[in-house]
């Protein structure tokens, strides 16, 4: 299918590596140029240059973490004028609910919640102003069906699927759609962190902790990068234009819930 969009240029967070990645190479598979972004340079570097010689589009690369305010800014003066956004973020740490204090759910709503909201003010009123625009949100199936350990995450999440709801409606007038695309589980480093925190916890082998999760997920397996990456082009695509607001589930089945 072509998806319509190549020629256009999208920002896309935290991309060097797993499911950002994964969004980096389906956008450039379709034509889309990038401004990749990572707080790594090494792996920013050798992805960009990855996907540069793959699918020969142009790459522009910004190292700096996108949850402050100061990588913030020198991602979007890196990104000038962008049509697609895809932002991204890695999850706070697991733990209990006795656990965590005012600092680290502020730490959780600026990566998760307040850097989002920074990226989509700054870049979405030129999308209008151009008529077209698409903004996807890696968040989390936590948003849908919360998950203990991640409170953190949960909360902070959950809070951007709410500014989401709303801002989503007012703008798409003007051609530019903002959704949440929500990742189960995925063979990525988030979820090697996850694993091992069940194998120290329950004092069980790693391949023990990944066929423990595995049995959850009716698909039996983890989900890809490359999977993802292709679900998140589709939602930036022309094809997308009537999906407004909405929170795109996808974890093999695993969340058992009629809507």
């Amino acid at each position: 299918m072509d998806l319509g969009i190549s020629g256009k240029r999208a920002l896309v967070c935290a991309s060097s590596k797993g499911l950002g990645r994964g969004c980096a190479e389906a956008l450039a598979e379709a034509g889309v140029d990038l401004v990749m972004n990572a707080r790594g340079r090494a792996a920013l570097e050798e992805s960009a240059a990855e996907i540069r010689a793959k699918y020969g589009v142009q790459v522009t690369t910004v190292a700096a973490d996108v949850t402050t305010p100061d990588g913030q800014a020198q991602v979007l003066e890196a990104a000038g004028q962008v049509d697609i956004l895809v932002t991204n973020a890695g999850g706070p740490p697991p733990g209990m609910w006795t656990d965590w204090n005012r600092d680290d759910f502020i730490n959780a709503l600026d990566a998760n919640m307040l850097a989002p909201i920074t990226l989509i003010k700054a870049l979405v009123p030129g999308m209008m102003d151009r008529g077209w625009g698409r903004v996807v949100n890696i968040t989390s199936v936590s948003v849908k069906a919360p998950i203990p350990v991640l409170g953190l995450s949960n909360a902070a999440r959950a809070g951007l699927t709410g500014y989401v709801a709303g801002t989503a409606r007012q703008v798409a007038g003007k051609g530019v759609t903002i959704n949440n695309l929500l990742p189960g589980i995925h063979a990525t480093d988030r979820a090697v962190a996850l694993d091992t925190g069940v194998s120290q916890q329950q004092g069980i082998s790693m391949q023990e902790a990944y066929a423990q999760r595995t049995a959850t997920i009716p698909a039996a397996r983890y989900g890809t990068a490359l999977e993802f990456g292709q679900t998140c082009a589709f939602m930036c695509s022309q094809h997308a234009g009537f999906m407004v607001g909405q929170n795109v589930l996808l974890d093999g089945g695993a969340s058992n819930q009629v809507m």
